[in-house]
């Protein structure tokens, strides 16, 4: 199998048995998704590999070097990761239908349409992602981690008082405030990512 492949058909399996009303290669597919990249998060993090560069071959190495000389460990391991994960995935997110809640998320697509271009451009943005990430894990938020992260930073640059800053003082301003709010975040119970089925639109919530 290429790369982490086999860890997605491992994890596929693992959801399955977890929940069988997921319809993992339909409907949910952006489960199997999420929890994909969400275990390739928790695995760089345990492993020390954020913030390196070429962690991602590293992490595959790794991963294949580990399952091939201790397959039967690792599978056990993922099957409490997932039961963790979902039942984390089914306090994280909430479906709105419609229209509801339109007014903020009218003002949170504005802010995050403003700090698009800033975004593309964010220099050492990976860096800074992974530093997020990590942070996320570190206070035990383990789903959703890439999501979350992307959201808080564009949040964090799409608001004006920032967008005034030289942009060396706006990225430490952007990453002090986006690692404060990530702590947050992992602290705070219920809903935190949110999808409009009309959409498909994935967004960030705050922590109350």
């Amino acid at each position: 199998m290429d790369n982490m492949n086999f860890v997605e058909i491992i994890l596929t399996g693992k959801l399955k048995d977890a929940d069988q009303a997921l319809d993992l290669l339909g409907s949910d597919r952006k489960v199997l998704q999420v929890a994909c990249q969400d275990f390739t998060n928790y695995l760089k993090y345990q492993w020390g590999l954020i913030g390196i560069e070429g962690n991602n071959c590293e992490l595959a190495e790794r991963v294949d070097t580990f399952y091939k000389e201790n397959s039967a460990e690792l599978e056990a391991f993922l099957t409490v990761w997932v039961g963790i994960w979902l039942k984390k995935w089914k306090e994280r997110v909430k479906l709105l239908i419609g229209t509801q809640n339109q007014s903020k998320w009218n003002k949170v697509a504005k802010t995050l349409a403003n700090a698009e271009p800033l975004w593309r451009n964010m220099s050492h943005r990976q860096e800074i992602t992974e530093l997020v990430v990590a942070t996320l894990i570190k206070n035990g938020e383990i789903c959703g981690t890439e999501i979350l992260t992307e959201n808080l930073l564009k949040m964090e640059l799409g608001e004006k008082s920032n967008q005034t800053l030289k942009e060396s003082e706006r990225v430490l301003v952007v990453v002090n405030n986006s690692l404060r709010r990530a702590r947050e975040m992992a602290q705070s119970k219920g809903p935190l990512i949110f999808v409009k089925i009309d959409k498909s639109y994935y967004g960030c919530g705050c922590p109350p």
